[in-house]
């Protein structure tokens, strides 16, 4: 069992409770092919205006990536990457109160996003040597998302996660970073067939049960929602508002999501019902 006694974790002077409520985590992609539609490239004015706005229907969160990480996406250079998430983070932590997470695997970007006033490390590629020697020397939170170069499991996909994600929550702690700054994700989209990614959301209890750090779950207008529904991405609003819920009864603790709005008052009402204090 991966097992954290942390139930606060203060980010910018805001104490998140882990399991008074969900939190919900804005995306904003500064990139110009993100799978979902919604990349805004290099017009910061229309990056401050989302974020602002995503921050007044109640995001808790705003999490800024500068490279797509969509299926068959082209690799960006690193000082691409650069390019992209510095004017960016400058602009939001001059704008925001709310904490800003930084999206990346690459060391170098998630240091220059700290420095620029990032409160938090989203890594897609789980405990990654450099990236958790960042989150450490820099003292900030990290995520560490469970991904695979493939989808073919030898075994059953959540027990595989859920071991995965004790070795790289374990690499993370002997590099120096305490449990309290440790969130998890088991990476819906990531290294999995859409069956795969029902299966782990079918079963978030048991994942959530023997991983007892927060959990964050992105489902966000996935392929698995359009393989279900058989609806574009523009057209996942639906979709992406059950899994969402139903991800909040299964535990989530986060809930990594485009359509701010819409999603706050998903996780206001899924909280009512399935939180005791709700």
């Amino acid at each position: 069992m991966l097992e954290s006694k942390a139930s606060t974790l203060v980010l910018r002077g805001r104490s998140f409770v882990w399991g008074a409520r969900t939190y919900v985590m804005g995306i904003i992609n500064a990139t110009p092919d993100s799978f979902s539609g919604d990349g805004i490239a290099r017009d910061i004015e229309a990056v401050r205006a989302r974020a602002a706005a995503m921050v007044v229907a109640g995001a808790d969160i705003i999490d800024v990536g500068g490279e797509s990480t969509r299926p068959g996406h082209t690799p960006v250079a690193e000082n691409e990457e650069m390019t992209r998430i510095a004017p960016v983070m400058r602009a939001l932590r001059a704008d925001l109160k709310v904490p800003i997470s930084i999206d990346t695997f690459k060391p170098a970007i998630a240091a220059r996003a700290v420095e620029l006033g990032a409160d938090m490390v989203n890594c897609v590629w789980g405990a990654l040597p450099g990236i958790v020697d960042v989150a450490a020397s820099s003292r900030v939170p990290i995520v560490i998302m469970h991904n695979r170069a493939d989808a073919n499991y030898e075994r059953d996909v959540v027990e595989g996660v859920i071991d995965s994600l004790a070795r790289a929550v374990a690499q993370a702690k002997r590099t120096g970073i305490p449990s309290e700054h440790i969130i998890v994700d088991p990476g819906i989209g990531f290294g999995k067939t859409a069956e795969h990614n029902i299966e782990i959301l079918r079963r978030l209890p048991e994942l959530r049960a023997k991983v007892q750090y927060p959990l964050l779950i992105g489902t966000s207008r996935k392929s698995f929602i359009g393989k279900v529904t058989g609806l574009p991405v523009e057209q996942r609003a639906f979709g992406t508002a059950a899994s969402v819920a139903l991800s909040i009864a299964g535990g989530a603790d986060i809930v990594r999501v485009h359509d701010v709005p819409e999603m706050v008052a998903v996780a206001k009402v899924a909280d009512a019902i399935s939180r005791r204090n709700g």
